[in-house]
């Protein structure tokens, strides 16, 4: 059985979709388990119960502290070496991702993935052109970012999903490579372009003000920093031939998820212009 953590988040429940799609015999692990799901807490190691689990997909615990997210993952790892797990399928972040503010919490969990003794795949995912569209900020005109010019090469997080699903569905064939997942590169103005609007840059400290002035989780303000300015100066638009190779066809447009999750914010009030 395949066994898919954090199945009640977006990744998680996608990945558990896609794999049933594909036939598999699947289940969802989550703090708040559904229907047949197994409850699976991170925070208590003690009643981590992987017993019968053949391959385990650990979606990253990102929501929180480095500390925190680290020491979840080093739970869940050693309970499926002590049950027996056959393979572990972890998503991470990508390589070109490095500088950025949560990257140390992935780069110790691959650590602790190739430690654990079991055998395993690294997937390591690019952003999502969903967060991509969802981090624009809607002014009377436009939109509003500070990644400038720079390019993300951003994957629609339902091709991370269904290659997530392909991997754990036959794992030895993949086990002991470490995959970089990215997509087209795109901007802001590309996105811009499509909504019809302008686009102002503005600065990075007028960005962090705004997010520390925000309703955010005190991990969050820095995390969202350094995602703009590692897209703003060129760090996040290097892009890989992986992704398309274990889905089998071309990625999914990223512009026109990003444009989508955009739209879907956007004010009534906004007018339409030219981008800058």
């Amino acid at each position: 059985m395949i066994l898919v953590t954090g199945a009640n988040g977006n990744l998680g429940s996608a990945t558990l979709a896609a794999l049933r799609a594909r036939g598999a015999t699947a289940t969802g692990g989550s703090r708040t388990p559904g229907d047949g799901m197994r409850r699976l807490d991170f925070d208590d190691p003690a009643g981590l119960d992987l017993a019968g689990v053949s391959t385990l997909v650990l979606i990253s615990a990102g929501y929180a502290e480095d500390d925190q997210v680290v020491r979840r993952h080093a739970a869940v790892l050693d309970a499926a070496a002590r049950d027996g797990v056959g393979h572990v399928v972890y998503t991470s972040l990508t390589g070109a991702g490095d500088h950025l503010g949560f990257a140390l919490a992935h780069r110790a969990t691959e650590q602790l993935v190739r430690a654990s003794g079991l055998p395993w795949t690294i997937l390591r995912n690019g952003l999502y052109a969903e967060l991509f569209g969802g981090l624009l900020m809607w002014s009377a005109d436009g939109v509003e970012s500070a990644f400038g010019d720079g390019s993300l090469a951003a994957v629609a997080r339902a091709d991370l999903a269904e290659a997530a699903a392909i991997i754990a569905a036959d794992p030895a064939h993949h086990s002991g490579h470490t995959f970089e997942l990215t997509g087209t590169p795109i901007t802001v103005a590309d996105v811009a372009d499509r909504l019809g609007v302008a686009h102002r840059t503005i600065g990075l400290a007028e960005y962090r003000r705004r997010l520390l002035n925000g309703d955010l989780l005190t991990f969050q303000p820095p995390m969202l920093a350094s995602i703009a300015t590692g897209i703003r100066h060129g760090f996040l638009g290097s892009t890989s031939p992986d992704l398309a190779d274990i889905l089998g066809r071309p990625v999914s447009d990223p512009l026109a998820t990003a444009v989508a999750v955009a739209s879907a914010t956007r004010p009534v009030h906004t007018t339409a212009g030219s981008t800058t």
